[in-house]
């Protein structure tokens, strides 16, 4: 059999070919599963952001309550609505049996960037923490719902 060019390049990919890349109608595909993915996972991944979110601000409020806790235990009382979460940090007057700082940082804003409202004596308890959720405003549901210490 002589050889031809035709039954050399047979199984082979040319030089033309190679260049060639995607088609257009490819990258589609590409984009709309890439796409489709995305709705796929999107949701749940926001969905488990809120939860984390809300999950931190429960354990900051259990923190800040201990916190004020072991001041009460030191000082004999919690911290006037004057004095406020501040006083947990930094010695509010002349206080002689403060022991602080009962937090090892700053007071921290709940995980939207709100500062979480402290009051003493509360409506429902001694003393109350309460961050307003995502929204900041008191009531809601969902990421919004308050969380408290009571």
């Amino acid at each position: 059999m002589p050889y031809s060019h035709t039954t050399a390049s047979r199984g082979r990919a040319t030089p033309a070919r190679l260049q060639a890349g995607f088609t257009l109608l490819e990258l589609l595909v590409v984009v709309a599963i890439i796409g489709l993915l995305a709705a796929y996972v999107g949701p749940r991944y926001f969905s488990q952001i809120s939860k984390s979110e809300r999950g931190v601000a429960k354990a900051q409020v259990e923190a800040l309550v201990k916190a004020l806790d072991a001041y009460r235990l030191d000082v004999g009382r919690y911290p006037s609505p004057e004095e406020g979460l501040n006083a947990l940090v930094n010695r509010p007057g002349t206080l002689a049996n403060w022991n602080g700082p009962y937090l090892q940082k700053a007071v921290p804003a709940d995980p939207w960037g709100h500062a979480y409202e402290y009051r003493s004596p509360g409506s429902r308890a001694e003393v109350e923490v309460i961050s307003y959720g995502k929204d900041g405003k008191a009531g809601g549901d969902g990421d919004a719902a308050d969380i408290t210490s009571f």
